[in-house]
């Protein structure tokens, strides 16, 4: 459905470009993206030569919350990392061996949480797009990326974006994300699609402006439920009957799941009073009232033609065979917001009405030792809260809170802080508090299955965060602290069901980041130390990860068309009883059988010609001579020596 939707929003877009077609720029009037060169100990900064009329500045990216940053055709080190099927460095991620399939933790963040609770099934999410991942854009002509990507065995991802203005003040764009790919192993097949819409557009004096888009997400996987016991043996023991890793025997040989998204979001602002200043002639004040509108319905689904009682228990197979669990929130938020000097800034007051619904159609299993009463938790709620953006010379001081009055799902409070200090480019210090209190996730208060032991009904107490952070940036080193407790702590058990843990997780986290450079040659290193004091019997990270990057970059070839990165990276984290995969509640679960943790080297060869970007990598390469401990979970082997090929792509008409 995604692929339908896409299509016809590009046919749309690629029509309008020609009934409003924009100014072209000859060759030598737009050359500011054609050459870039590396500068700095720092990857992200790049000397870019400009010349004529339109400027790499001109193409305008927006987050969700209005910072504004520009379309990168640059080739940098952090560019070979985010090259991957999420777009993101994952160094605190463990990826399985397929892409599109899930990812285990090496380290938690809790800087993003929520404000309120979600349809959970977190497995199935690592790729979702939440509305702070969607980006808006201003551009001077129509303009398109592509991302391409091998896939495993068969299949590819691919990232496409079309973004135009019909005006300066009016901006639309789609988005793709689509992947397919087998996998090595038995029953990996993973089939992925992420669609986004958007739209921008302020009046002629900004009095009005309104934003929005549509996102429709699926995510569709077989499932193994990993290696059986004797093709463990034989994956570690590296049988050479078995080189063919399609060979070994997996324990589910029909499961699959699917998880699937639509939302719509809407923001829009009217400024009340006009004003005179000394810079324009004539500006709005920045007194206006906003509406912000989201609606998004998720479910999620396991499905399988025969029963594994040796895997999941006991079943009852006459009862009712949908079992899907859906969940909508709609959310409807009135705020006022102004500028002045006697706050230091910006201030919103804002006042949310938040309905939910989350459930099933019928009752699965009536044989369940825990019967099931509520087919649906339901309900709604009112918060207030404010937003807070200050400044004070070189001092950003940005504040969020709300609170949820009451007893039910919703209830609870959100406070989000932090505090900026910028000395020029030489370095910038941040300090971050957040404190949360909100209910665990819906599929850890009420799950239902034909697996008797998949049914539950709990009520929870509120799982209650507290995040206090430092952080140092500078082209000598990049470092960040953070100290995080939790009460409440909801996770899933041995046994596979939810639980909240009795005691205080206390979880403290340092990661640091330093680049060094010689010649064409640079090492770039990080490195994370964790430590949880108290509550690492539920709640489990590896104590250190590394992962250090040799490179060589230069010029290649008369007038320099290609630059080049060639290097090779390496990745260790210390051993640790990683959480198990259940694939029937797409969550990752408690064991305590085996313990992971082992390096891995990848090769990579990636060149710049004008706005193209190639990348050719060999992942693992030392599995061929290694020992067989590599695993992503238990049971579940990390890829073998695998190589990929890929490119990213700009067109700037």
């Amino acid at each position: 459905m995604n692929k339908q939707i896409f299509f016809f929003f590009l046919l749309i877009l690629f029509s309008a470009a020609t009934i409003f077609s924009q100014k072209r720029f000859a060759e030598n009037e737009f050359t500011t993206l054609n050459r870039i060169e590396n500068d700095s100990l720092i990857s992200g900064r790049t000397k870019i030569e400009l010349s004529g009329k339109t400027k790499y500045t001109d193409y305008k990216i927006f987050s969700h919350k209005g910072d504004t940053a520009y379309i990168d055709t640059t080739l940098t080190i952090l560019k070979e990392y985010q090259f991957n099927y999420l777009r993101k460095d994952n160094f605190e991620l463990l990826e399985f061996h397929n892409q599109g399939q899930t990812f285990n933790n090496l380290g938690y963040s809790f800087d993003n949480l929520k404000q309120f609770t979600d349809i959970g099934f977190t497995a199935k999410q690592f790729s979702y797009f939440e509305i702070e991942d969607i980006d808006y854009y201003e551009v001077p002509t129509p303009t398109t990326e592509i991302l391409y990507r091998t896939g495993l065995q068969q299949g590819q991802v691919v990232d496409a974006l079309f973004t135009l203005n019909f005006s300066k003040r009016l901006n639309v764009s789609a988005s793709y994300k689509g992947l397919r790919s087998l996998g090595a192993y038995r029953r990996s097949l993973a089939s992925n699609g992420n669609f986004r819409g958007t739209f921008h557009y302020t009046t002629k004096e900004n009095q009005y402006e309104i934003k929005g888009h549509l996102t429709s997400q699926d995510f569709f996987n077989e499932e193994s439920g990993g290696l059986t016991t004797s093709a463990l043996e034989n994956f570690i023991s590296d049988n050479p009957d078995f080189q063919s890793r399609e060979r070994l025997d997996v324990n589910l040989t029909d499961a699959e799941n699917q998880f699937d998204s639509n939302r719509t979001y809407l923001e829009h602002s009217y400024k009340l009073i006009s004003s005179k200043d000394t810079i324009n002639n004539k500006d709005f004040s920045n007194l206006k009232v906003g509406h912000i509108f989201t609606s998004e319905n998720k479910s999620y689904n396991f499905t399988q033609a025969t029963a594994t009682t040796a895997i999941f228990g006991a079943i009852n197979g006459t009862d009712a065979t949908d079992n899907t669990a859906k969940s909508k929130i709609t959310n409807n938020e009135i705020n006022l917001e102004f500028n002045s000097k006697y706050v230091l800034g910006k201030f919103k007051a804002k006042a949310n009405y938040t309905s939910y619904s989350y459930g099933y159609d019928t009752i699965l299993n009536s044989n369940s030792t825990i019967q099931i009463q509520t087919l649906k938790l339901e309900g709604s709620a009112l918060s207030f809260g404010a937003d807070w953006n200050a400044k004070i010379k070189n001092f950003k001081l940005n504040a969020d809170a709300s609170v949820t009055p009451g007893s039910g799902i919703l209830s609870g409070n959100f406070l989000k802080g932090e505090a900026v200090y910028e000395n020029d480019s030489l370095f910038t210090v941040k300090g971050s508090l957040l404190i949360s209190s909100k209910s665990s996730n819906f599929n850890t208060l009420l799950h239902q299955s034909k697996y008797d032991n998949y049914n539950w009904e709990n009520n929870f107490s509120s799982v209650n965060t507290r995040d206090l952070g430092f952080s140092f940036n500078s082209k000598w080193i990049n470092a960040a602290l953070n100290f995080t407790n939790i009460d409440n702590y909801t996770y899933f058990d041995e046994n596979n069901a939810p639980q909240q843990f009795a005691n205080q997780i206390t979880y403290l986290k340092v990661k640091a980041n330093r680049e060094f450079k010689f010649w064409k040659l640079a090492l770039d290193n990080t490195v994370m130390y964790q430590n949880v004091s108290s509550g690492s019997s539920v709640f489990r990270v590896p104590e250190f990860v590394t992962r250090n990057t040799f490179y060589y970059t230069d010029y290649w070839f008369k007038g320099k068309p290609m630059l080049v990165n060639i290097g090779v990276t390496f990745k260790y984290f210390t051993k640790y009883a990683a959480n198990a995969y259940n694939p029937l509640l797409a969550e990752f679960i408690l064991q305590n059988d085996q313990q992971i943790g082992y390096p891995t080297f990848d090769v990579f060869f990636n060149a710049q010609v004008r706005r193209t970007r190639m990348y050719f990598k060999v992942d693992n390469v030392t599995s061929g001579f290694s020992d067989k401990n590599y695993f992503s979970a238990p049971n579940y082997p990390y890829r073998d020596f695998t190589i990929r090929f890929g490119l990213v792509w700009n067109w700037f008409i």
